[in-house]
């Protein structure tokens, strides 16, 4: 058997790795605690670095403020703490604003930081971002996230990346914090394509999902049953074996807004016409999305395109299975 280690030794490696850890930690900006949001950003927080965060509504911040966050009244007061900010807002125009506005992150960092947009938002936007960074001697990544609620909770997140490879190297450290399956995926712009190619797949998909779960309770066969089933086989994903199950037992509640897939699918139907492409498949799914948004539906999840479709097949109000 080993020598047993002496008392001194243990404390001298306690206090030993407690200063690696300090040093190793940052202060990081964050701006958007919203579904996701919010938990990534907690994330941030267990891993022991000092948190800058602003909200547009304060109060979303109080989980993280609770646990030592340190509110700031506008993204540029963020920045000025920072040298890292992280932006993870609604929409490209929520986007402009908290980077580009008056007060916004390029109005209080300093040259040398970086900027990493995770929003999903217009690539275009992400191009503009990444020039106007540049002039300030600042870096900027747009790095959309796909996983959920979930994902984010979990920290299991996939991170697609677009700007400088130093940039991106330089965060992935803080990426892997609450991401799981990270990748560089080229210059600027290139993070938000990939998301808008994420997105294209989700659209089919879910309708597919919604489909399949429709014609099953039409027939008579338990939903969770035909879940079970053809969800460990060929017809596998996310979409089924997560959001299904949340139709089977009607739960609508959001861990992605309806509204944000709308907008997440406009963007890739603009993008698509910029470049002659036709994606038949994203227009009609769209469409019934869009009738989603017509019937109030906007802040029910992506998975209440299910009360779309049960409506025009005359069944919102049979039981499922």
């Amino acid at each position: 058997m080993g020598k047993k280690r002496k008392p001194e030794s243990i404390i001298l490696d306690t206090n030993r790795q407690l200063e690696e850890k300090a040093m190793n930690t940052e202060n990081i900006g964050w701006i958007g605690t919203g579904i996701m949001g919010g938990s990534m950003c907690m994330h941030m927080l267990k891993a022991g670095h000092t948190v800058y965060v602003h909200n547009r509504t304060k109060q979303k911040t109080d989980v993280l403020t609770s646990q030592g966050a340190i509110w700031c009244e506008s993204p540029a007061e963020v920045a000025g703490n920072c040298s890292r900010v992280f932006t993870m807002v609604g929409y490209p125009d929520d986007v402009r604003s908290v980077i580009l506005g008056p007060d916004g992150v390029l109005a209080g960092i300093a040259p040398g930081g970086i900027l990493v947009d995770m929003t999903t938002s217009e690539p275009s936007l992400a191009r503009e971002i990444y020039a106007r960074a540049a002039r300030q001697k600042i870096s900027a990544l747009d790095a959309p996230v796909s996983g959920g609620d979930i994902g984010a909770r979990e920290g299991r997140l996939a991170i697609m990346a677009g700007g400088e490879k130093n940039a991106f190297e330089t965060c992935l450290p803080l990426f892997e914090i609450f991401g799981e399956n990270i990748a560089y995926m080229g210059e600027a712009g290139a993070g938000q394509h990939t998301k808008m190619s994420n997105q294209i797949m989700i659209a089919s998909t879910m309708a597919g999902v919604v489909e399949s779960l429709l014609y099953a309770s039409k027939s008579g066969l338990y939903t969770n049953e035909v879940i079970d089933i053809i969800g460990k086989g060929a017809a596998s994903a996310f979409s089924l074996n997560v959001l299904g199950r949340k139709i089977a037992e009607r739960d609508f509640n959001p861990g992605f807004f309806i509204k944000h897939f709308v907008k997440d699918m406009g963007i890739a139907l603009d993008e698509a016409r910029r470049m002659n492409l036709m994606l038949p498949s994203l227009s009609l799914v769209h469409q019934f999305y869009l009738s989603a948004m017509a019937l109030g539906y906007e802040n029910l999840g992506t998975q209440g395109l299910y009360k779309v479709l049960a409506e025009l097949n005359h069944m919102n109000g049979r039981q499922i299975s």
